[in-house]
């Protein structure tokens, strides 16, 4: 959850114009996704439902990053001022990844072994 309202503090002081209004809308939401999704992951009921969600939280955390450097490039953003935020974010990528990933084997080495 940290990382949303970082992200939403980073806006805050920024002047937004209309052509940029829906990017920012975005961002704000796949970075609250995040937090949702993970809250949501930890309260399932079964490891699918935690791989579902799981997957959802890695899409919407890369997303976020996409959408971050994508208003730097565009100059909305700094770079250097957000450096920690986007370096917290692309370390939450990675480790999302690395959970999807023992997960989907997991869950595969449970189908196999259904399978026998």
């Amino acid at each position: 959850m940290n990382m949303a309202c970082d992200t939403r503090k980073v806006l805050l002081g920024i002047e937004i114009g209309s052509i940029d209004r829906p990017i920012v809308n975005q961002l704000i939401r796949s970075s609250s996704s995040v937090a949702a999704n993970y809250r949501a992951a930890t309260r399932a009921l079964s490891d699918s439902e935690f791989f579902a969600k799981i997957c959802i939280v890695t899409e919407e955390a890369d997303e976020t990053l996409f959408w971050l450097e994508y208003l730097i490039l565009i100059q909305l953003l700094d770079g250097d001022k957000i450096a920690s935020l986007l370096d917290e974010i692309d370390q939450l990528v990675r480790l999302f990844v690395k959970i999807k990933r023992k997960m989907a084997e997991k869950l595969e080495k449970g189908r196999k072994e259904r399978k026998s």
